[in-house]
């Protein structure tokens, strides 16, 4: 809040010296505001004349001719004539065709006539429907009229033809590359056909040597691994075998299939040890003197399995039944080991056989692939550019059943009745707010160059002198009175502006109102 309060007195410090100097607003405003206001006044009127045209770049044949025939962006291509449009040959056709030239009288004065065209004349787009706006101001209505309408007309004759030329010209330059590259497609087979001959019984019937070695390699390796993987099953199974007949001689009731009569009460103390576990330490009686009846139940439990087993004279039924099914994969397994072993070796009689060639091949190879290359790069070219002339020749046919382009006059050149400028309310206001602004601003800057201290803290944050008191002015009547004179010449002067500005404005707008009388 303090922050706030001392924002608004400095404020309306800067305000009130700025009153003080307000001399300078009133010679400010006197010295630009009548001038402006005079100057504003002279302007000539000039005359604008504008057209709108549409480019309709769609036509009923695209869809059908949609890769059969070559279609160019004929929408890209209007918006880059449209920013090429004001060269210097157009921009001179334009200024002739308007009778322009007739008010030249040196090859110097038309050359500056057609810059001065080129920066006048506007050919914008109006939005992204291939719409273009072509307007030109000018002192004679008349002149205004004609240039707009000599551009317009330039404008759809130069896209026309420019369509035509276009065709043309690459259906020349097809029919030439075609010629050449045929030339150049029947030396490339006789080479290729000539070294297929003379190493036809080296050569490899597909892909390359390197590939084919490489290919072989990978297959070796995949072999290897697999290899390595089925031995790796076979002692897994192996083990498996083993583990089953080792837990059957140590006495395990659940995974021999085997039940005793201790089953039950071990799994109770088991529960009953899980339980212990949770209230209480390794260290507890209780803990301690269960696993030790734990133990001794195991203990029995083994020798009772083991009693079974001698007097029956046979394995358990889950192990015979696991036994089986280990012994039946482990002979499908040693099937595959033997059959990949086989692969392996006729793999790498194969790689030994390239290895033994691999000092003949490689040259003869990198010729054949440098033959095949060039080859296949010509008839590439070859078969494209026999497509692109059926093209180009379909997609010209097209254009003599109708025009790609068609132009739409949406709105012709009319001969304006008018003035359309200059906006002198618009300047007046400016001219005002200069003169005024520019009056503030010198005020501002002489206030503080010379400013006046108006506090008695003021005084004191400058000199850093205590101050004692408030002395008032002796004269303080003749002040008042000088300042009353201030604000009165001041507030004639602001009234005199104003009262120049309104009558300006209402000259303007009475001559509007009396012109558009008239037409």
């Amino acid at each position: 809040m303090q922050e706030l309060q001392s924002l608004f007195i400095l404020g309306s410090d800067y305000l009130k010296g700025i009153w003080i100097k307000k001399r300078y607003v009133i010679i400010c405003s006197w010295l630009i505001c009548p001038a402006g206001f005079l100057y504003v006044a002279n302007q000539p009127d000039y005359y604008a004349s504008s057209a709108t045209v549409h480019v309709d770049t769609r036509s009923m044949l695209q869809p059908l001719l949609r890769g059969l025939a070559i279609q160019t962006n004929k929408a890209q291509e209007i918006r880059l004539m449209a920013k090429t449009f004001f060269t210097p040959e157009n921009v001179a056709k334009i200024a002739r065709n308007s009778d322009l030239d007739l008010t030249t009288k040196s090859d110097a004065q038309f050359d500056s006539l057609v810059n001065r065209l080129k920066n006048q004349i506007q050919l914008r787009s109006t939005s992204r429907d291939n719409i273009y706006r072509i307007s030109y101001n000018n002192r004679n209505p008349a002149v205004a009229h004609r240039v707009v309408q000599e551009t317009l007309n330039l404008f759809v004759e130069g896209a026309l033809g420019d369509n035509r030329r276009n065709s043309d010209n690459a259906e020349r330059f097809i029919d030439n590359e075609i010629a050449e590259y045929e030339n150049r497609l029947m030396e490339s087979e006789q080479r290729l056909a000539d070294f297929k001959r003379n190493y036809a019984d080296i050569l490899p019937v597909q892909g390359s040597f390197y590939s084919r070695l490489a290919n072989e390699k990978s297959r070796l390796s995949t072999i290897e691994l697999e290899i390595k993987q089925t031995k790796k099953k076979l002692e897994a199974f192996s083990k498996q075998l083993a583990n089953a007949k080792t837990q059957l001689s140590s006495g395990n009731s659940e995974n021999s299939g085997l039940s005793t009569r201790y089953d039950s009460r071990i799994r109770s103390l088991e529960q009953k040890l899980d339980e212990l576990s949770l209230r209480f330490t390794e260290q507890h009686p209780d803990v301690i003197e269960t696993k030790a009846l734990i133990e001794a139940l195991e203990t029995r439990r083994s020798e009772e399995i083991k009693a079974l087993v001698r007097e029956s004279g046979e394995e358990p039924v889950q192990l015979n039944a696991l036994s089986r099914d280990l012994s039946l994969e482990m002979s499908k397994l040693e099937s595959q080991l033997a059959s990949q072993l086989v692969q392996r070796d006729d793999i790498a009689s194969r790689i030994l056989e390239l290895q033994s060639k691999i000092d003949l091949v490689p040259q003869i190879e990198a010729e054949s692939t440098a033959l095949n290359r060039d080859y296949g790069i010509l008839k590439s070219k070859y078969n494209s550019l026999l497509a692109r002339k059926e093209s180009a020749e379909l997609a010209k046919r097209a254009e003599l059943s109708g025009e790609d382009i068609q132009f739409k006059i949406l709105q012709p050149p009319k001969l304006p009745t008018k003035p359309a400028g200059p906006k002198r309310i618009i300047q007046y206001v400016m001219v005002l707010f200069l003169g005024f602004a520019s009056g503030l601003g010198v005020a501002f800057l002489i206030s503080q160059l010379s400013p006046v201290l108006f506090r008695a803290s003021q005084l004191k944050s400058v000199t850093d002198c205590p101050v004692l008191g408030v002395v008032g002015h002796l004269e303080i009547d003749k002040v008042k009175g000088r300042n009353r004179i201030k604000v009165l010449v001041f507030s004639v002067s602001t009234g005199l502006i104003l009262l120049m500005f309104a009558t300006v404005v209402a000259i303007d707008i009475t001559n509007k109102s009396f012109l558009q009388g008239l037409f």
